[in-house]
């Protein structure tokens, strides 16, 4: 590793705690509360967004998909920022009631730990479970990081004017019936 002098990082410090100039940290990086609509927004009244909550999506299935009864591998993604592992996926078949916790995997047959020093803090990690649907339902997905976040339960909680940083649970209607799956 390439050694570095004081001087560069201060300057280094001193750059990346002002406000970034570009435009898209101007104005498309920035959350605002429910109260605030287009018609009384202040772009200047908020920080740019800089890092991004714990999430997780269902990429194996699609919603409202048709299905047939019996083993359905259930796999997508999480992810979570700053660097914050992923430590575990939860996987619900039953609307929310009861959960199963999936497999974690970023590289194929090799287990993932949150916190493990091969793992990769900053990308993708895969998850799959495979489950026994027997009817109709509603599959959901949930995350939880390393610093206990997890994600939150409804869009309602989190609900803002620009609609970003949308990470409730992911959730997938299935219902039984003809299918190529």
């Amino acid at each position: 590793m390439e050694k570095c002098s004081f001087r560069q990082v201060a300057g280094f410090y001193q750059y990346n705690s002002r406000r970034m100039p570009g435009i898209f940290h101007q104005k498309d990086y920035k959350m605002f509360p429910p109260s605030v609509d287009w018609g009384n927004i202040n772009w200047n009244t908020r920080k740019p967004q800089m890092d991004f909550p714990v999430q997780s999506v269902i990429c194996s299935l699609e919603d409202v998909q048709s299905i047939k009864p019996g083993k359905v591998r259930i796999s997508g993604y999480a992810v979570s920022g700053g660097g914050r592992g992923i430590e575990r996926v939860d996987v619900s078949i039953d609307g929310g009631k009861t959960w199963m916790e999936a497999t974690r995997f970023q590289k194929t047959g090799i287990p993932y730990i949150a916190d493990g020093i091969s793992n990769d803090k900053w990308a993708w990690v895969l998850f799959e479970l495979t489950v026994d649907i027997p009817q109709s339902t509603e599959i959901i997905a949930k995350a939880v990081d390393s610093a206990a976040n997890v994600q939150p339960e409804k869009v309602q909680d989190i609900w803002n004017l620009r609609g970003i940083l949308n990470t409730s649970w992911h959730r997938v209607h299935v219902r039984i019936g003809h299918s190529n799956m």
